[in-house]
Order: structure tokens, then sequence, then C-alpha cells
């Protein structure tokens, strides 16, 4: 196991620095950071050559990506346009959309498992075939729909929460919220359950445990969901960063200054220094959460060991 993590570690290097530099790029080529600065007028040739500098922005683009991977192992994301230090929107921004994503993984966890090994063990009975098209109904409808509907019914016309989050984002403000994030993985974890479970429920092992005279409960928690559960869980693994840095519809909807939000600032404003910064850190969460889905294998399935 421990060779394995060392390996693994030493894999996300390239993968890290990678990533870093598609993203650098592609913010760096594909936009205009000194038209952010000026605003709806454009500036002046002396005013963006005096920026550019400032900035750093002269200099080739390999050489800026250089100079801020040595700033970031230092902690120093850099500055947004605004004179704001980047760590510093990361220290408001990153604790939000973090609680905000742990009640989508606690929704998707409980509700979707929840249904998916219901109607796995009922396939083909009128509670499944329900559940189904209710799961695809939450997938055919934009998560920018089910958010203002939601905030529509239950903030404005029956006042049960408020239309939108408080800076502090407590955590009973962020449930809907939080299950408006989750509600497309959830479908997405309801139906891979089902389908795991209804599958692995005729495998042989399954029908030994029977044969054994095992209670039922037994056979479905210690044998059938074990199994069933390492695509699911690797749904979910990569399904964390992934509502880190897609949250920025729902974060807009009920004004939570998350990291979608902040996201969506900087690409507005082209603040390049932002964009990257958040983008890098998320990085960071995909390759951990993938390393602990990786590491998760071995204890829901026993036959799995890592050389």
């Amino acid at each position: 196991m421990g060779r394995y993590v060392i390996r693994r570690l030493l894999q996300m290097i390239p993968v890290f620095f990678g990533a870093t530099l598609l993203i650098f790029l592609m913010v760096n080529v594909m936009g205009d950071p000194i038209a952010g600065l000026c605003g709806d007028r454009k500036c002046d040739p002396a005013t963006a050559e005096q920026l550019k500098k400032e900035f750093g922005l002269d200099k080739p683009v390999w050489q800026q990506y250089a100079t801020y991977m040595g700033n970031v192992f230092t902690g120093d994301f850099g500055t947004a346009f605004n004179g704001q230090k980047v760590t510093e929107l990361m220290s408001t921004a990153f604790p939000l959309t973090i609680r905000l994503t742990l009640v989508a993984i606690v929704f998707e966890i409980v509700i979707g498992i929840s249904l998916g090994v219901v109607t796995g063990l009922r396939r083909g009975r009128p509670i499944d075939t329900v559940v189904l098209l209710l799961t695809l109904v939450v997938i055919a409808i934009p998560t920018f729909v089910t958010g203002l509907l939601l905030q529509l019914l239950l903030g404005v016309e029956w006042g049960v929460m408020k239309p939108s989050v408080s800076s502090e984002a407590p955590l009973n403000e962020l449930i809907v919220p939080g299950l408006v994030l989750a509600s497309v993985s959830l479908a997405y974890v309801t139906r891979l359950t089902r389908t795991s479970i209804a599958e692995n429920r005729r495998a042989d092992y399954v029908r030994t445990a029977i044969a054994k005279g095992l209670p039922r409960r037994r056979v479905i928690t210690r044998h059938l969901l074990r199994n069933s559960l390492i695509p699911v869980v690797t749904f979910i693994g990569t399904d964390i960063g992934a509502l880190m840095g897609g949250a920025i519809v729902t974060e807009r909807i009920f004004n939570i200054h998350g990291v979608g939000f902040q996201l969506y600032q900087g690409i507005l404003r082209q603040s390049t220094q932002t964009v990257v910064g958040f983008v890098t850190v998320l990085v960071l969460v995909f390759l951990v959460a993938n390393l602990i889905v990786d590491l998760l294998y071995a204890v829901l399935d026993p036959r799995i060991r890592y050389a």
C-alpha cells in the first residue's frame, strides 16, 4: 500500500503541472487581461504598456508560467486586478463552497444510494419505475431551472427559506442550495447504484451467502452493497471537484460568494491571477479525491490489493 501511494503521488506531479499549464495558456491566450483592467473604455497605449509591465504581462508566456508556479509553491497566488490578494479571496470563498459541497455529497450518499438500493432490489416493480422516471426528469431539467423554481416556491411564495443565503452561510441555509447542486449527480448515483445492485444480486457469492442461511440484511450490507458501491464511489469521488468547480450557477442563484462566484467574477473581469489561482487549487482537489477513491477500493473489496 505504501509503495502504491508513493507511486500515485509521483504520478500526480506531471498531471498537476500539465493541467495548470493548460489552464494558464488558455487564460492568457484566449483573454485580454488589460481590457479587463481598463473596463468599458479602451486603454491608451502608454497605460496598457505600464499595466503589462506592472503585472508581468510583457514577458513571454513560459516565463510568466514559471514565475507563477514559483510563487505558488511559496503560497503566493498573485494579486487580483482589484488589488486584493488571491489568497484572501480563497480564504473566504473556499470555506463556503466546501460546506455547500459537503451538503451536496451527503444528499448524494444518503438519498442516492438509498433509492438505488431500494430500486435495485425491486427491479421491474412500480417503485422502480417511478424512481427511474423521477431521476430522468431531474437529469433533463437544467440546474438553473431547478434552483430558480425552488427559490421562487420555497423562498418567495411559501416563505420556508430565505431567497438568498446570508454572507455567513450557516448550514441550515445551505440545505436547499446543496440539494439543487446535488440534484443531477444524485439522480446519476441512484441509477448507477440501482444497476450495480441489480447485476450483483444474481452473482454466485450472493447465492452462496443466502444458501448458508445468512440474514437478508447481512447479505445486502456485507456482501451485495460493498461490491456494488465500487462504481458509485468512483463517481462520487470524481464528482467532488466537479461540484466545487461547477457551483457557479447555484452560487449565483442563491447569492453565495464561494468558488463559483469568484471564478465567474474573474472570468467576467478577465482577471488572470484569480482564475488560474482558483483552478490550480481545484486541480489539487481533483487529484486528491481520485487518490482517496483508489484507496477506498481495497476497503470495499478485500480482493483488491495494491503492490
